[in-house]
């Protein structure tokens, strides 16, 4: 089978396709023919040894895949082959085949496609939990999202309006903007403008954003917090931006603010019950159809390089997918 293939942290020109071995089939495992798989932010810092944890070497890029069900081990029960699933890895994705364990995947919602599928778990999972479970974001709240056209920043645009807030989109590029617009958003404002705090101030009637959901890091999100609600939540998904910022303390203690991480790698882990409840609340919504969610562009297997670039020059509107089979 064919596979992308990292046999050295580097750049994305010197990865490629490789042939290699199928995947064995241990225990507990299911083996899944992958149709399509994302590339997140993340995926591209891991493969230049950026990631905040390495993956050991050599390894296949992609932790969430959509396919089908090829074999599943003796000791494993309702992933019979044939079924169509998505799922979430360390690594992986990026190959024509994957060996996960069964808790790894759960059955594709009938009428999604596979690079729906491939594009939707992590990004509305991270974005639903972060809002819900995290900030407990109320009907008629003021929702600020940085890096609003981002795949995890327009799952939160998505879901704030589906949870009641009055969503501000935060963005770079005039396209990127209406992008969020496009996907709900009721206003949005040009953090690269100096005066974009004013325009935000405007837009709130003064009040400031109730919740602010930051993928992005860097300097936005000081300026960010600063224009926080009494009693804002701020929630710290990312670093986009490439740089961690320093919060000053005084700033909590005058606007009355909190800084909230979330972390999607800990939450079926050390929040099971939170992550069923979220998940469940995910696929009824996607089942209802009162949740569309935005798929980036496509490439070709082939291309899975232009992928990765897209999202490292921050040109990515939603996420980026690579379709296998």
């Amino acid at each position: 089978m064919k596979a992308v293939v990292v046999e050295g942290y580097d750049s994305i020109d010197n990865i490629h396709l490789k042939d290699v071995a199928m995947p064995d089939l241990p225990a507990g495992h299911v083996r899944v023919r992958i149709q399509a798989a994302s590339v997140g932010f993340v995926d591209g810092l891991k493969v230049q040894g950026l990631y905040q944890t390495r993956d050991p070497l050599p390894f296949t890029p992609g932790t969430e895949f959509a396919g089908i069900v090829d074999a599943a081990a003796a000791d494993v029960t309702g992933f019979a082959p044939g079924t169509p699933v998505m799922g979430m890895a360390r690594s992986g994705g990026l190959a024509e085949y994957i060996a996960v364990p069964a808790a790894a995947l759960v059955p594709m919602p009938d009428g999604i496609a596979p690079e729906v599928a491939a594009s939707f778990r992590a990004n509305y999972l991270t974005s639903l939990y972060a809002l819900s479970e995290r900030a407990a974001l109320r009907s008629g709240e003021y929702l600020l999202v940085l890096g609003a056209a981002g795949g995890v920043g327009i799952a939160a645009v998505q879901l704030g309006k589906l949870l009641g807030a009055r969503v501000i989109a935060a963005a770079s590029t005039e396209e990127k903007r209406n992008f969020a617009i496009r996907f709900g958003a009721d206003a949005t404002v040009d953090y690269t403008q100096a005066d974009w705090r004013d325009r935000l101030k405007t837009l709130t009637d003064g009040h400031g954003a109730d919740v602010i959901f930051d993928p992005v890091g860097g300097e936005v999100s000081l300026q960010a917090f600063r224009s926080i609600a009494w009693n804002g939540r701020h929630l710290v998904v990312g670093f986009a931006a490439g740089s961690i910022p320093a919060l000053p303390f005084n700033l909590p203690l005058l606007k009355g603010g909190s800084l909230l991480g979330v972390d999607l790698a800990q939450i079926p882990r050390r929040e099971p019950e939170a992550y069923r409840r979220v998940m469940a609340q995910l696929f009824t919504w996607l089942t209802e159809k009162k949740l569309e969610p935005v798929v980036g562009k496509v490439f070709a297997f082939e291309d899975f390089r232009e992928a990765f670039k897209t999202m490292q020059n921050r040109a990515a509107l939603g996420k980026m997918v690579v379709r296998i089979g």
